[in-house]
């Protein structure tokens, strides 16, 4: 019995994260380094077999982690396997309106010697065209994003309120 319910717990917390868990975990994932490694944590496991969303937030998580390694080159090499996740996974789905939104939320906020800022505008017409197509869960958290992004104008904040 005992072996039955670890077995239980096992599943339930191993393998590929809630969908849910890490948009909440999203939000807040730049307010320190603790919930960055938290996020990434969680996304370790999933493979590019996964939903891509998971994909994209996982490429999310090595972008972020880039930020918090200490040799340049390391930097470097870390972001550059983040975006190139990204953007394959972008390619794979190019009308995912979930995966452009964190591309967006990305490229927004990298510095810009990066060069990772080529797609904000396209990004962001793409969530004002698509938006009005989504389920009200994900309709309820593009707007939580589009509301706080800098990317958007306040006026242009107006179509989701």
């Amino acid at each position: 019995m005992k072996l039955l319910l670890t077995l239980l717990l096992w599943i339930n917390f191993s393998g590929t994260p809630d969908l849910a868990t890490i948009r909440k975990m999203y939000t807040d994932v730049t307010k320190s380094e603790s919930n960055a490694k938290e996020f990434s944590q969680k996304l370790a496991d999933v493979s590019n077999s996964d939903d891509k969303v998971l994909v994209a937030y996982k490429a999310a998580s090595i972008l972020l982690d880039s930020k918090f390694l200490k040799k340049l080159q390391d930097k470097i090499d870390r972001f550059k396997e983040g975006a190139k996740l990204l953007e394959s996974t972008i390619k794979s789905e190019p009308n995912n309106i979930e995966i452009r939104m964190i591309r967006l939320s990305i490229q927004e906020n990298v510095p810009g010697i990066t060069g990772y800022k080529k797609n904000i505008k396209e990004d962001k017409k793409y969530l004002t065209d698509h938006y009005a197509e989504q389920n009200n869960a994900l309709k309820d958290y593009l707007k939580d994003f589009i509301l706080q992004s800098k990317s958007f104008s306040d006026k242009e904040k107006q179509f989701v309120k």
